[in-house]
């Protein structure tokens, strides 16, 4: 009987394992490579390592504000996707992770949401399958410099992609936008004045995607550290050479934040109580926090007069905001209420932007259910029609925002060009006051104020009430939450129209229009590869 010859050994078999080559998959890299992609092999794991990986952006976010993360928290979900064998994986990994970043950074909402959180976090990780899919088609295997180039600028642009589309209010509103990590770094805040946070985010993307290729992608390394010296001197031109606002003088505002107070009574008299306190120090205004009074005014016109001997006493006018049925409208609504020496001056500002769930419930018939396993809204509250400039008696111009509208970039940039002098937010977060979202509210001001030039003054109930300058400088001490006092801030006033006001968002327009070429590039690609399957061979 014979045997069949033995076939030959590759050469790669018979030589030591220090000459093997990793791009064989035999070296002590291609080894490690081959047990990470075993282990990653399983759906439920590879699933598991997506959400946790896109998660660790939140911790840039107050309350661990380590704003430093966000310039490589993207990195492992970056790695995780282009690792994927198809693009179809990849896209469960931008879902995935996509879901894990809004379940952490808005983990809070947990005790009123319930798991309600979770279905609208994996419904909104879907904005993210895009960001997954163009991971894994950009730097899948061994791309050249061309793909990272690519990568560096579509990437980002996903990502900003994802958070327009989640910023419209009927999809939860631009909570825990990337760039809103940077509040407190001077250099992030001169960039959010030339393109706002948008810049500042779809920067903070780029930075990561850099990182990855310089990790993961040796034949591209030029490529990625092109991508960080243009970031760094983006940044060092805009620090050198970008305007920055003049400042004018200043305005005494004070803030009165009541504290942690049951019932509404009680509340408005300990608001009541610490305005008194300010009689004598002259201020230019004075400002309640959201729902600090629970009547409509237009009911209680014994209440209208008491607040307008209030403003009397202290010789400014008063912002309060009444949480009511209106007495001249059907409905509930929250609204911003000068109040002056004789009473209401007839300058309201109904809240335009509600909380989803919070203070009404989207497509109620269909999703009412939610009221029966949280907090969410017994009754729909009603909008405003339309943003509204108030004029003080001594001229100053504010421009009120109710709670949850501070998160809004496009809000505060149409009350700056509408002439308001200073941003004016009325804010409550008692149902969380042990938790981030109190600081992560804060901090939103800081943004706001170097977008539009404008002073910020964030007043709450319960805490954090806090004041920032033109640039996004804070202003005086930060009312914790555990504070109940009246503050008297000197704010800082600026003139002149920051380029993110003049210009709007023009990081979006441009991250939109990169992907429709990147688009119709990729399509052109496939009609001339179906064009050309089809084709006959010549003989």
């Amino acid at each position: 009987m014979r045997h069949a010859p033995a076939r030959p050994r590759p050469i790669h078999d018979r030589l030591p394992p220090a000459h093997w080559s990793p791009a064989n998959g035999r070296g002590a890299s291609g080894v490690r490579a081959g047990v990470w992609r075993q282990r990653f092999a399983s759906r439920w794991v590879r699933g598991g390592a997506a959400v946790v990986a896109g998660a660790l952006p939140a911790l840039a976010f107050p309350a661990p504000s380590a704003w430093w993360f966000a310039y490589v928290a993207l990195v492992p979900w970056l790695l995780l996707a282009r690792s994927a064998p198809t693009v179809r994986r990849a896209a469960y990994d931008g879902w995935l992770g996509g879901s894990g970043f809004l379940l952490a950074a808005h983990h809070w909402l947990m005790p009123s949401l319930h798991v309600f959180i979770v279905l609208l976090a994996l419904l909104l990780g879907l904005l993210w399958v895009p960001f997954g899919a163009l991971t894994q088609r950009l730097l899948h295997g061994r791309p050249g410099p061309g793909r990272v180039g690519a990568a560096l600028v579509l990437l980002p642009s996903a990502w900003l992609l994802a958070e327009l589309v989640r910023s419209w209010q009927y999809l939860g509103g631009p909570w825990a936008l990337l760039g809103a990590s940077q509040w407190q770094v001077p250099a992030a805040l001169r960039m959010a004045s030339v393109g706002g946070v948008w810049l500042v985010g779809f920067l903070l993307v780029l930075v990561n995607v850099a990182v990855t290729a310089l990790i993961a992608l040796p034949r591209a390394r030029i490529v990625a550290v092109a991508g960080l010296t243009a970031c760094g001197a983006a940044g060092a031109a805009v620090w050198a050479w970008a305007p920055v606002p003049q400042e004018t003088g200043t305005a005494r505002i004070a803030v009165v934040q009541p504290g942690v107070i049951k019932g509404p009574g009680p509340r408005l008299e300990r608001g009541v109580e610490l305005t008194r306190r300010l009689a004598g120090r002259h201020p230019d205004l004075v400002v309640w926090g959201e729902s600090s009074v629970g009547t409509d005014l237009g009911d209680r016109p014994r209440l209208a007069k008491r607040l307008g001997a209030l403003s009397r006493s202290v010789g400014a006018d008063l912002l309060v905001n009444v949480d009511a049925r209106r007495s001249d409208l059907p409905g509930i609504y929250k609204s911003s209420v000068l109040i002056g020496p004789h009473g209401p001056t007839g300058q309201r500002y109904d809240k335009m932007r509600l909380v989803p769930f919070g203070e009404y419930i989207p497509a109620r018939p269909l999703l009412g259910w939610a009221t029966s396993v949280g907090k969410a809204a017994g009754e729909d509250r009603h909008r405003g029609t339309e943003q509204v400039v108030m004029r003080l008696p001594r001229g100053l111009r504010i421009g009120p925002e109710v709670c949850f509208e501070s998160a809004f970039p496009d809000m505060s940039r149409n009350l700056a060009r509408r002439g308001a002098q200073v941003l004016v937010v009325q804010s409550a977060t008692s149902t969380f006051q042990r938790s981030w979202a109190p600081e992560q509210h804060a901090t939103l001001a800081a943004l706001r104020a170097a977008e539009t030039w404008r002073p910020t003054v964030h007043a709450t109930l319960t805490g954090e009430s806090a004041v920032f300058g033109p640039r996004g400088e804070p202003v005086g001490t930060r009312m914790g939450t555990d504070t109940s006092a009246a503050t008297m801030y000197e704010v800082p006033l600026a003139k002149g129209t920051s380029p993110y006001v003049r210009t709007g968002p023009l990081t979006v327009y441009g991250a939109l229009a990169a992907l429709a070429v990147y688009g119709a590039v990729e399509a052109a690609g496939a009609l001339r590869r179906r064009s050309g399957s089809r084709t006959p061979p010549r003989p």
